[in-house]
């Protein structure tokens, strides 16, 4: 090491003067901090609660979609239906022969089974698609929430582990200021930062779905 402290008071001290090599280490001490965080079990759980609330949505979705083919087809054959129904009690009466109620029957039968899948989707469109959306987000928010606070306690660990070896260098000699925004705890920080804005965003559209459910419901 070589420098002429008259002309050089403040020094900079890096690990190696190879940039690449730095970012490279760098983002690899991110990543397993990242991992770390991801491997609690707090943020595991709070994952998990977030897939089954998603789960449960695209359930709903799915039966939606499948009860409204099955009310198409149903609305097929009872226009069907009616119409031979139509034509029969024409040609019976006309005939002058028995009405044969039958046939009406089948088509009463089709018509309460298209009647009943219609209120079927109407409780999944109007109510527990909505709800199981509100509860996706609140899961997915708190999610992030639980990734940052995760991920800001690894930051505060290793910055304390830093300025304690930093620590036991310092002499009475030197004023020693360390900006750790550029290291790991500063990347993880702003990683959290993000996790959190998002978290506050993805609350603020299931709050909105939530008014809106109940502005529905009250009128």
């Amino acid at each position: 090491m070589s420098f002429d402290l008259a002309k050089t008071p403040t020094l900079e001290a890096v690990a190696t003067q190879d940039e690449q090599a730095l970012a490279a280490d760098l983002r690899k001490r991110v990543e397993e901090s990242v991992a770390a965080a991801e491997a609690q079990p707090e943020v595991v759980e709070a994952g998990e609660a977030h897939g089954a609330a998603e789960e449960q949505l695209s359930r709903l979705k799915k039966a939606e979609r499948a009860l409204s083919n099955l009310a198409r087809e149903l609305r097929d054959q009872t226009a069907a239906g009616l119409q031979a129904a139509i034509e029969a009690l024409v040609a019976s009466a006309c005939a002058g022969e028995r009405i044969d109620f039958k046939k009406l029957a089948v088509l009463a039968a089709l018509e309460s089974q298209s009647g009943l899948i219609t209120r079927a989707i109407e409780k999944i469109v109007e109510h527990l698609i909505p709800l199981a959306q509100i509860a996706a987000l609140r899961s997915e928010s708190h999610a992030a929430l639980t990734r940052a606070r995760a991920l800001e306690r690894i930051a505060q660990e290793r910055a304390e582990k830093v300025l304690g070896q930093v620590l036991q260098a310092v002499t009475e000699e030197m004023v020693l200021p360390i900006d750790l925004s550029k290291g790991v705890a500063g990347a993880l920080l702003a990683r959290a930062a993000g996790l959190k804005k998002m978290a506050i965003q993805v609350a603020a559209n299931a709050d909105e779905i939530e008014r809106a459910y109940h502005d529905r419901r009250r009128k």
